[in-house]
């Protein structure tokens, strides 16, 4: 047998004392940090799963390293599994869940897989909530903020949109910008559809997130969420288009956008797919409201009583929309932008103005 020098057995035990240190500096120092940039790679992926190639090498290295820790095990094996659920392989994730529990049980990371492989919204919603209050009890060491972004997601599912904007602004000032930057539309969408009611259809939810509406979708909500349009349809189910005309010649639809034109002759120009400007909205719904009352003193109400000038700055007196955006804001189915002036020329987004058409129904 070949004898070792003194020296090569001193370089073996040297090397293995080094690797040895390593593997305590590794599994007692640097845990929260390698886990904390596993969720940077693996949370991103919920919003563009496409590549998830990277964060599975890290996590295959990493179980092929010398740790022999519960604790960091157990949280790595439902890292992967959570991973193996993104990329659609369901029968490894539940492997990976069952793993996890049985190394480390009732850890966070744990616990979010667990949640995650529950496909029914509604024991998935509870599962949050459960993880929530023993969050609050004391336990995961005040890591709710992951309970409340599983909580936010299945709520949006559910189409309960207030209280999913509500689980997301709580979970984002206590977790990494990761997760903003992931679940950030997510909570947007749930913000603006807080307003809708849970059974609203697909169209009607797919208008209200739009950023910018036309006439057409103007006119398709006011048709489908209220009964304002009934005045000129009769209850018949007339097409959007034929709407559309139908209140452009009744004015209802104004003939331009412009907050600068004043009476006069002005060639109508407003079109089904122009994007509805703000000008335009207070235009609309003011007559919306006279026409449902009956009340066409309403159109000049507010000119009569400013014969001096307008109180909004960037809104003449002589606009022909004076009376129309003075009457929705003082009755409140429109704000001024920034306290003070009303931005006639910004448009309107779909869950707004669905929030307007509400506020006169």
């Amino acid at each position: 047998m070949r004898k070792l020098s003194i020296a090569a057995l001193l370089g073996l035990i040297l090397g293995g004392c080094q690797s040895l240190q390593q593997d305590v500096q590794y599994t007692s120092e640097r845990n929260e940090a390698v886990f904390s940039d596993l969720a940077e790679m693996i949370v991103a992926l919920d919003k563009d799963p496409r590549e998830s190639a990277p964060a599975r090498r890290r996590i295959t290295d990493l179980e092929k390293s010398r740790v022999k820790d519960g604790n960091f095990e157990g949280r790595l094996s439902a890292w992967s599994g959570r991973l193996f659920l993104i990329e659609g392989k369901r029968r490894e994730a539940e492997a990976r869940f069952k793993k996890a529990e049985s190394l480390f049980p009732g850890s966070v990371e744990g616990r979010v897989l667990g949640i995650r492989l529950e496909q029914d919204p509604e024991k998935r919603r509870a599962l949050c909530e459960d993880s929530l209050t023993e969050a609050r009890g004391g336990s995961f060491l005040g890591r709710q903020g992951e309970f409340h972004i599983e909580l936010g997601r299945v709520q949006l599912e559910l189409k309960n949109y207030p209280e999913a904007a509500a689980a997301f602004d709580s979970a984002f000032p206590s977790l990494s910008a990761v997760y903003r930057r992931t679940y950030g539309e997510d909570r947007q969408r749930a913000f603006s559809l807080r307003n809708l009611d849970p059974e609203t259809g697909p169209r009607t939810a797919g208008i209200s997130l739009k950023q910018a509406i036309t006439w057409e979708d103007a006119v398709e909500l006011s048709k489908t969420e209220t009964g304002l349009l009934l005045f000129i349809s009769g209850g018949e189910n007339q097409s959007v288009p034929e709407l559309f005309r139908l209140l452009a010649e009744m004015s209802v639809i104004p003939p331009t956008q412009d907050i600068t034109e004043t009476n006069g002759e002005i060639p109508r120009r407003t079109a089904l797919y122009d994007a509805v400007l703000r000008s335009g909205a207070a235009w609309y719904l003011w007559r919306l409201l006279a026409e449902n009352r009956a009340d066409r003193s309403l159109l000049t109400r507010y000119s009569s009583r400013y014969a001096g000038g307008s109180p909004i700055p960037d809104l003449n007196r002589d606009s022909i929309f004076f009376d129309s955006i003075l009457g929705c804001i003082e009755r409140q189915f429109m704000a001024l932008t920034d306290g003070k002036n009303f931005n006639g020329g910004g448009t309107v987004n779909g869950a707004e103005f669905l929030f307007m058409l509400k506020k006169i129904k």
